[in-house]
């Protein structure tokens, strides 16, 4: 019987460690810079569990690669991308928020690692970052609870008896009367405001240490784009008199300090840009009214534009990593030919 060793990756497992790599990188400098400011104990404690599973994870990614004789990928380094000694851009409560939501997404982002991994060492790899990464979360958003740092999403009354959809008017949305969300639809708005608020204040804070001009602009217009998307949410759920999350854009303080690279701050909104069009697609699939489906598909593709020009943006500047890629044949029987 052939053993782990033996086994070659495949091509969905080392995605998911590259990817992996980028962010668990990206991460670690993050934590260590909050490290230097954070004054609350009690976050304090949460982030230096995070930063040591995170270096952990780091150090299994490279032993895998290395295995596998794959060259390790650049990532983002301290000595690069941040200076943990630039002065405080975040204060305390939107740690806490960062991190209850990097869990958060984290934790989606390993259940579907793990139903593409094959070989037995990855699979028990995957399924201690997700034990690891819903520990996180559990504690990140007790903590949030005991400092009064949550918004709860909207609670339903009870209906007296099940019933069942009778008429197609169900889901129109356009014309007429709108029937009241339900709960489904009323838990992905919410969510998706939760997180799309942490995205708009993330942006602000670089608006104001971006080096270049271009990466400054770029900023500002996912930051148009996060609050129509705010407003949008808001107006819906209003409607029906129902409560939204906050915003954490009052938790930015003004500093204009080096802080991050441009090329750290790219890719962390590359990669909540790409994630808002993952949890989007998933609430279209479940929406079953039809402006708010309309609503959905509208804003996926103001986020597809947006991503694709930041991504024109960090291979003009040289910041976009490529990720493992499948031979290219028809070049290298070219090459054979031209020998």
């Amino acid at each position: 019987m052939e053993t782990n060793n033996q086994i070659r990756l495949t091509a969905p497992e080392m995605a998911s460690l590259w990817t992996q790599y980028q962010t668990d990188t990206m991460n670690k400098c993050f934590f260590r810079y909050a490290l230097e400011h954070i004054d609350d104990p009690d976050v304090q404690s949460i982030y230096r569990t995070a930063l040591a599973i995170t270096e952990q994870h780091i150090q299994a990614i490279t032993e895998f690669m290395t295995l596998e004789q794959h060259p390790i990928p650049r990532g983002f380094t301290e000595t690069d991308d941040v200076n943990i000694h630039a002065p405080r851009l975040f204060q305390d409560p939107f740690y806490l928020n960062y991190l209850y939501v990097m869990t958060l997404q984290g934790l989606t982002g390993y259940a579907l690692t793990v139903s593409t991994s094959v070989r037995s060492d990855i699979r028990k790899y995957y399924i201690t970052c997700m034990s690891e990464t819903m520990a996180l979360f559990d504690q990140s958003i007790h903590l949030m609870l005991s400092k009064g740092l949550f918004t709860r999403p909207p609670v339903l009354t009870p209906p007296d008896a099940i019933d069942f959809v009778q008429r197609q008017g169900f889901l129109t949305g356009w014309l007429g009367r709108r029937r009241p969300l339900n709960a489904i639809e009323i838990g992905d708005i919410s969510f998706n405001m939760l997180k799309m608020h942490l995205h708009a204040a993330l942006k602000v804070g670089f608006i104001q240490v971006a080096h270049s001009n271009e990466a400054r602009e770029h900023f500002k217009r996912g930051l148009g784009i996060a609050n129509k998307h705010i407003k949008l949410f808001e107006s819906v759920l209003e409607e029906d008199h129902l409560n939204s999350p906050f915003s954490w854009q009052s938790m930015i303080t003004d500093s204009t300090s080096t802080t991050f690279s441009d090329k750290y701050m790219m890719f962390q909104i590359q990669l909540s840009t790409q994630l808002s069009l993952s949890y989007y697609g998933s609430a279209l699939s479940v929406n079953a009214r039809r402006d708010i489906g309309a609503d959905y598909l509208r804003l996926m593709i103001e986020l597809l534009h947006f991503a694709e020009d930041g991504a024109q943006l960090m291979i003009k500047n040289g910041w976009l990593e490529q990720p493992p890629t499948a031979s290219d044949r028809e070049s290298i029987a070219k090459d054979r030919s031209n020998k």
